[in-house]
């Protein structure tokens, strides 16, 4: 008798203690979708300065704040794979677009490279344009003139 309601008090034990973690990984399973759309409302902030072509330093301060938004969402991910059941592919992935960010972000925070020098042609040499234009063509004579004048010069 003894040993039954041992066991009941065992198996009611651990029903609690399953449910206890089953309502906890709910409650931080349904938090990953808030991170998500925080992250999204962010990348899409950046985006959107990057087709508004904004400077280079706000561009900057947006991708910091997405990558920050993004680091936090990939460490719930790696620290709630099982609770959530959440498939290494997706973690792989989350990783992947992490890792592009990164780049971005290295890209978007530097300086922008300085123009390198103009190589010296020929015609800057000899002092001759490099193009013919209607200006720089004599008309008159040459490949160049039709019955209608020089094409270049319209």
């Amino acid at each position: 008798m003894k040993r039954s309601v041992a066991a009941a008090f065992a198996v009611v034990a651990i029903f609690a203690v399953s449910r206890a973690a089953s309502a906890q990984s709910s409650v931080d399973c349904n938090s990953f979708v808030k991170l998500r759309d925080e992250a999204q409302q962010k990348a899409l902030a950046v985006r959107g300065a990057v087709q508004s072509k904004a400077e280079r330093k706000d561009i900057c301060a947006l991708v910091q704040r997405y990558y920050t938004a993004e680091s936090t969402m990939v460490k719930f991910l790696e620290d709630n794979k099982t609770w959530c059941g959440i498939p290494d592919q997706a973690i792989k992935a989350a990783k992947d677009n992490h890792e592009h960010t990164l780049k971005f972000r290295t890209a978007a925070c530097t300086d922008a490279p300085a123009a390198k020098p103009h190589v010296p042609t020929l015609s800057d040499a000899i002092g001759t344009p490099s193009v013919d234009t209607g200006a720089n063509t004599k008309t008159g004579r040459g490949t160049l003139d039709s019955l209608n004048g020089n094409p270049l010069a319209r």
